[in-house]
């Protein structure tokens, strides 16, 4: 037969024929005089089992220990193996469906910065008057995305206590307001000299918008890549604000 032939009799191309060659699944044949290769019924029953091994869902590696004679795996352990990987797919498949169904479910109120976990997303919720602001506030659109960041850092149950903060010390009238002034404040920095007078003021809002205890001492403290990072993406005189924030916040004043 030539590869054509053979091809077209197990039902796939002769790429894939050519291509497992290449792979050391499928044995080279004889070749005829004029150098065309001459398959046998021997190359169809092999060939034939590859796509049936990988229809299963097997890799090309797997597929190898079947066929090896001195494997070490017969296709009872491969298909095991399979078929736990699978069960392990299907587990993660229904969680990511759950997570969507989730979103899907917060009446419409999907967010620029989703997906985000069903926590912060109904934070996003409570916070919609603020949600409004981030429209025209530059500063406003960042602070929900450094929330979706960290959501997406956090584990589980820090992402809970960190929203369940956030909603106690951000939901009421007071604390609305104060967030529109910090948020105003730090908007009208962003061409500033961090000398700027305005600077002390912005942190002094800002600092009472951060729920006491939000920011462990370390985060403070901390110089290392991510912070640098973090400061770099304001503006100086922003940037000079938050950090009197956190200077604030740990109580060694402005």
């Amino acid at each position: 037969m030539r590869i054509g032939e053979l091809a077209a009799a197990v039902g796939v191309t002769t790429r894939t024929v050519r291509h497992y060659h290449h792979q050391g699944l499928l044995p080279e044949p004889e070749r005829l005089a004029n150098g065309y290769r001459d398959y046998t019924l021997r190359h169809a029953v092999v060939l034939a089992r590859i796509r049936r091994l990988t229809e299963l869902g097997l890799g090309l590696a797997e597929v190898r220990d079947v066929l090896a004679e001195d494997a070490g795996k017969d296709l009872a352990e491969v298909l095991t193996e399979l078929d736990e990987d699978l069960a392990r797919q299907e587990a993660a498949i229904r969680e990511r469906r759950a997570r969507l169904r989730a979103l899907l479910e917060t009446d419409g109120r999907l967010t620029a910065e989703g997906p985000v976990s069903p926590e912060l997303a109904s934070l996003f919720g409570d916070l919609a008057h603020l949600a409004q602001v981030a429209t025209d506030s530059p500063m406003a659109a960042k602070d929900r995305e450094m929330l979706a960041l960290i959501d997406s850092m956090a584990s589980v149950k820090d992402r809970e206590q960190l929203t369940g903060m956030l909603r106690d010390a951000l939901t009421s009238p007071e604390a609305k307001a104060r967030a529109l002034k910090a948020y105003a404040l730090l908007d009208a920095l962003a061409d500033a000299d961090p000398a700027d007078p305005r600077v002390d003021e912005a942190a002094r809002v800002l600092a009472e918008c951060v729920p006491h205890g939000l920011l462990p001492q370390e985060t403070v403290d901390h110089d290392d890549s991510f912070m640098r990072a973090f400061y770099a993406d304001f503006a100086p005189a922003q940037a000079e604000a938050i950090r009197r924030t956190l200077r604030i916040l740990a109580g060694e004043g402005p």
